[in-house]
């Protein structure tokens, strides 16, 4: 950082490090000891496409993502207009969830297209409740986000959530970070 940076209050942005999506399993198995959440299998990949030529490169590196292994992504867009790849496993194969996601996320990485990726979530469920662990690509954090229903959410279980996971996983300390993700794939 430059002499100009401090003076005009800019900082760096910490890297994403993909490779922490490897700490799912150990931070699931903390969750359901812990909490009784457990995974359900599903994780997706949220991105915002660019318009233009770059918005047409991005969205032949989906399609060709799609194709691996016959239909083994699928992709929906968000009423804000957000691409979510989604992946769906057995729910107790969370290490190769993890690293199917981290694939996808290398890929468009690899490809030019990291400034578009918005996050990763992770779905999981006590039964009767859905939990996401949501890691912010910009931030390098992960976060728990609780939704109780349309456009509510359940900040003590999300605190707890984060408690549980402070020593597994990087927790986002700033809580504005921890955005809402209403009607996400799996929750």
């Amino acid at each position: 950082m430059g002499l100009l940076d401090i003076l005009f209050g800019r900082t760096k942005p910490v890297p994403p490090n993909l490779d922490q999506l490897f700490g799912l399993p150990a931070a699931a198995i903390t969750l359901q000891t812990s909490t009784g959440y457990r995974p359900t299998g599903t994780g997706s990949v949220c991105f915002k496409a660019a318009e233009g030529g770059g918005f047409a490169a991005l969205r032949e590196e989906v399609d060709r993502l799609l194709a691996l292994d016959d239909g083994k992504y699928t992709s929906q867009t968000d009423a804000y207009g957000y691409t979510w790849l989604i992946r769906q496993v057995a729910d107790d194969d969370l290490a190769g969830l993890a690293t199917d996601l981290h694939g996808v996320n290398s890929a468009l990485v690899d490809a030019g297209f990291g400034a578009a990726l918005l996050c990763t979530l992770v779905a999981f469920t006590d039964g009767t409740h859905p939990l996401g662990l949501v890691y912010l690509y910009k931030q390098g954090t992960w976060y728990p986000f609780a939704p109780t229903g349309p456009n509510r959410r359940d900040n003590t279980i999300e605190l707890q959530i984060r408690s549980a996971l402070e020593s597994d996983l990087r927790i986002e300390t700033d809580l504005t970070r921890w955005f809402p993700l209403y009607g996400a794939p799996g929750l």
